[in-house]
């Protein structure tokens, strides 16, 4: 009993944090933007349901780790767990990246383009045959087209089965709809040498409510571009700063 007040006494302590939410959930792609020096963000993908040619997959939870090294440098952690249909449950994409702020521009406050670059380590997962450590490294250029804010991702690596080579994109869109609600979309893509690209496209929703600095919840429903791609995936999440 006393270790389950504690825990809700700490998320009770998280949720009236006052710190500003960076919330890049639901997205595959990112910003040009770290958290602030000595800040902690957590992004949980509570909800994660993929279907592909006739079968279901549940991913929960899906976590992205982010803490602020300095003003320009943080560490990302990430991993999820996927949970498909009649199958044993396999820990899945654990990483490791460093993502620094290369110019600042419209994401802080300055005149022009932000632009950064995020790199770092695949490490193995549970899947059969993904058992070596891959590298991806992306660069991304953030920007505003009043009421727009657009994030573009171009990179590419080694991947966790035998380091093919594989590359990789992404295009963000934000228009603000009130002061606490953004509607969403991405299109985003990932291409491996002798395979078939990925493609698919996401809408959705983020709100942070102004009576709970550091919290902003999402929604998104995205669909399969290209028949490599999963045909329909439904996404729920939350982004926590303290």
């Amino acid at each position: 009993m006393i270790q389950k007040t504690k825990l809700c006494l700490l998320l009770l302590g998280l949720l009236m944090a006052p710190a500003p939410a960076w919330c890049y959930r639901p997205f595959e792609s990112t910003d040009a933007d770290v958290v602030e020096r000595g800040e902690t963000e957590v992004e949980l993908g509570y909800f994660n349901w993929e279907r592909s040619k006739g079968e279901d997959t549940f991913i929960t939870p899906q976590i992205v780790y982010n803490y602020g090294l300095s003003d320009t440098w943080e560490l990302v952690a990430e991993f999820e767990v996927e949970h498909p249909s009649g199958e044993a449950s396999e820990w899945v994409d654990p990483a490791l990246f460093l993502k620094g702020i290369l110019r600042e521009g419209a994401l802080q406050d300055q005149p022009g383009l932000s632009l950064a670059v995020e790199a770092g380590f695949l490490f193995p997962s549970t899947v059969t045959e993904e058992n070596q450590v891959g590298f991806e490294a992306i660069g991304i250029v953030s920007g505003q087209l009043s009421p727009f804010t657009y994030h573009i991702n171009f990179g590419g690596g080694l991947d966790r089965v035998d380091r093919d080579s594989f590359g990789l994109w992404g295009v963000i869109g934000e228009l603000p709809v009130s002061p606490d609600w953004r509607l969403v979309g991405e299109i985003n893509g990932e291409s491996a040498r002798g395979e078939s690209a990925e493609s698919s496209g996401l809408l959705g929703v983020i709100w942070e409510p102004p009576s709970r600095p550091g919290l902003a919840l999402d929604a998104g429903v995205r669909r399969g571009i290209s028949r490599a791609a999963p045909d329909w995936q439904l996404t729920m999440g939350l982004a926590l700063s303290w």
